[in-house]
């Protein structure tokens, strides 16, 4: 077997490891919905803006990066990405107004773009084999998700021993550890110009022309509505809508005794299902129609998401519907950054699936602002969840029409 079929490459388990420090980190915001608001009397709605817009830079930066990874190298990307993020989470420490909290998410965000899907799955897939490609995409994805598994646990631990601006510190700390791994991604530089077939202006060109990429990049935006809700809001609308737990039940047993800690294990459970979820998503990527396996899967979220909201909502039904959206959260990664790489090539996947996940991000940005919005406006979260429900069913059906069939790229113009 060649080096290029081999499935778990440096390549992959390097990438796999930023994307788990990354995801780790990003996914435990909604735990500090609660102690910030409290220390300073602010409305739902304003640390909810701040993660909103955190979101927001984070899908702007990530076309920006992805073609700074492609011009200058994928390890230049990742370093300006750690450093952003770091410096990100240690100022926020000191921020005291909602305004200068909400800017500093600015560069938050453009951090946890530098460091995260569009720059990594993109050294990914380019690494990997057509063979391996879906299912390594998969497995990166998962780590994601890994990440997530212990996160928000670990900033609910923390929050128990020491004040929030000391736990953003420490996290500021931690994510300078994706710099260990850049080794592992080879050399990081980008592609020489003599293998390009167009250039980066000429294929965003035509991929915007195209009503198969608008249909994508529509599409991906309920995922990031949802995404974006479930991981600012859950764990505070667990801590207030869910029944108490039993001082004798399963739960208590095991040291969940409080319907804030069951929001945080909430967050933890959903990314230790998707672990499965995206590596079976990769898996199936590779054998069956992507554009038909996305339309399921969000068919699936709507379906769990209108059941959620329907029945009263325990301790069992928040554990359940953690566990079943989990196996679909970021199931749809693979298969959305599979297909792009599919149809337009992997020379400027980054740039190209970064501008895709804009869209996400975009639907992140309004799901986390609007939950803040609606729950000031009507003190509970019923009507934005059955947005997102709306949304999830709108993605099902648009991306049934997408022609998933490679584009013929034309030959760069021979130089004189």
């Amino acid at each position: 077997m060649s080096p290029q079929a081999r499935l778990f490459t440096p390549v992959l388990i390097g990438g796999s490891l930023i994307l788990l420090i990354n995801f780790a980190l990003r996914a435990s915001f909604g735990v500090f919905q609660i102690p910030i608001g409290t220390e300073f009397g602010w409305p739902r709605a304003e640390f909810s803006l701040a993660i909103a817009i955190q979101n927001l830079a984070w899908g702007i930066g990530q076309p920006i990066f992805g073609a700074l990874a492609e011009r200058w190298g994928d390890r230049w990307s990742i370093i300006l990405g750690a450093l952003l993020y770091s410096a990100g989470l240690i100022l926020t420490a000191f921020a005291t107004t909602p305004a200068t909290m909400q800017l500093l998410e600015v560069m938050v965000g453009f951090g946890i773009a530098g460091t995260g899907f569009g720059v990594i799955l993109a050294v990914v897939g380019r690494a990997a084999s057509d063979e391996n490609r879906s299912l390594a995409l998969g497995i990166a994805t998962a780590a994601g998700s890994a990440g997530q598994v212990f996160g928000a646990p670990l900033a609910e631990i923390l929050l128990a021993f020491y004040s929030w601006q000391a736990v953003f510190i420490i996290f500021g700390v931690i994510v300078l550890g994706c710099l260990a791994f850049l080794p592992m991604l080879g050399d990081g530089k980008p592609a020489s110009r003599s293998v390009l077939e167009e250039s980066l202006g000429s294929v965003l060109n035509r991929a915007f022309r195209d009503p198969s990429y608008l249909m994508i990049f529509t599409g991906f935006f309920s995922c990031g509505y949802q995404l974006g809700f479930i991981t600012a809001h859950f764990p505070a609308m667990i801590a207030e809508m869910c029944g108490p737990i039993a001082p004798g039940g399963i739960l208590a047993g095991l040291g969940i005794s409080t319907t804030s800690a069951l929001g945080a294990v909430a967050i933890s459970l959903i990314g230790l299902a998707n672990i499965g979820g995206a590596i079976y998503a990769g898996w199936l990527g590779r054998r069956y129609t992507k554009k038909y396996l996305l339309a399921g899967i969000y068919t699936l979220r709507t379906i769990a998401s209108a059941a959620f909201i329907l029945t009263p909502i325990t301790p069992a039904t928040v554990i359940v519907f953690s566990l079943v959206m989990g196996a679909l959260w970021l199931a749809t990664v693979p298969l959305t950054s599979g297909l792009v790489a599919h149809i337009y090539g992997l020379r400027y996947m980054g740039t190209l699936y970064g501008f895709v996940f804009l869209s996400h991000q975009l639907g992140s940005f309004l799901g986390v602002w609007l939950g803040g919005w609606l729950y000031d406006a009507h003190g509970d979260y019923t009507l934005v969840w059955w947005v997102g429900v709306g949304v999830g069913a709108f993605s099902a059906l648009i991306h049934l029409p997408v022609r998933e069939a490679p584009m013929r790229l034309a030959p760069a113009p021979a130089s004189a």
